[in-house]
């Protein structure tokens, strides 16, 4: 059986207890549950603080640890089920059940109980918080410190339209392995605009062809606003008839272009259109 390691937490020496029997490993380990508690924690391909960035996890999200050496974490992201390395001083425990979820674009964690009080860290959109208390308009969060309490929203409250969440990361940098607003890749940009209207969706563009939406005719005359485009290694989405936004190299940003125009630029560059997909 052929296991994606992405989402499989195995190695040669170590994997997760509930693989024994399916994966062969020098030894297995149970999960101890642990809580990002940074503003936002990169999951690396190596436990290295210069290794490659493969994903991310945000403030609240949880992180099943299989061990814990040299100031890293080798686990499992719950939300998408990413596998990698966390910093250790990124996590803390026990877990704790969000509450809320971020529904600005980016806030600021201040220290105290007003606007003017230092910030501890900017969190963006769908970060997960415990409220612990209310004061004035600004709403206390566990393990950090106040936020404004209109800029978060009922864990189970979702977004309507995710299309509309996708468009507000427009011109947000672009950073391999991201899915923050202070920079994301283009399968971050789809997976956290769907997050944010409570679909689910996983991580990488590969993943996200084969699993989001149904697919259509490869024509971009019947393209609809929803549409996802998928190349090698490259998705977007359609924001109206003619248009595409996408997280992508070419702009180093998050951008708005004639779909038709991007689908000759990349295949000029060898890599062709593959699917159209409706979800």
């Amino acid at each position: 059986m052929s296991l994606d390691p992405r989402l499989t937490p195995a190695r040669p020496d170590l994997a997760a207890a509930h693989l024994r029997g399916q994966i062969e490993a020098a030894r297995y380990a149970d999960a101890t549950l642990m809580q990002v508690s940074a503003a936002i924690a990169p999951i690396r391909a190596k436990p290295a603080p210069d290794a490659m960035q493969e994903s991310q996890i945000q403030f609240g999200e949880t992180f099943a640890v299989y061990e814990e050496r040299d100031g890293f974490a080798w686990g499992q992201a719950k939300l998408d089920g990413y596998v990698g390395y966390v910093e250790s001083d990124a996590l803390s425990a026990p877990a704790v059940a969000p509450s809320h979820r971020v529904a600005a674009l980016r806030t600021y964690v201040f220290s105290q109980a007003h606007i003017k009080s230092a910030p501890h860290f900017l969190l963006s959109l769908n970060a997960l918080v415990t409220v612990e208390a209310t004061e004035g308009t600004l709403a206390k969060i566990a393990r950090s410190g106040w936020v404004p309490a209109r800029h978060l929203q009922p864990i189970d409250d979702v977004a309507p339209d995710w299309v509309a969440q996708a468009e507000r990361f427009l011109h947000a940098p672009y950073q391999w392995g991201g899915k923050e607003s202070l920079g994301l890749d283009c399968s971050g940009l789809i997976q956290a605009a769907m997050h944010a209207a409570g679909r689910a969706c996983p991580r990488d563009s590969d993943m996200q062809a084969e699993m989001v939406g149904e697919r259509r005719p490869l024509d971009l005359d019947q393209l609809q606003r929803g549409d996802l485009l998928y190349w090698k290694g490259h998705i977007g989405l359609m924001i109206d008839a003619t248009r595409l936004l996408h997280a992508n190299a070419f702009h180093m940003a998050v951008a708005i272009e004639p779909a038709a125009e991007a689908v000759a630029r990349i295949a000029a560059a060898g890599a062709p259109l593959k699917a159209i997909k409706r979800p």
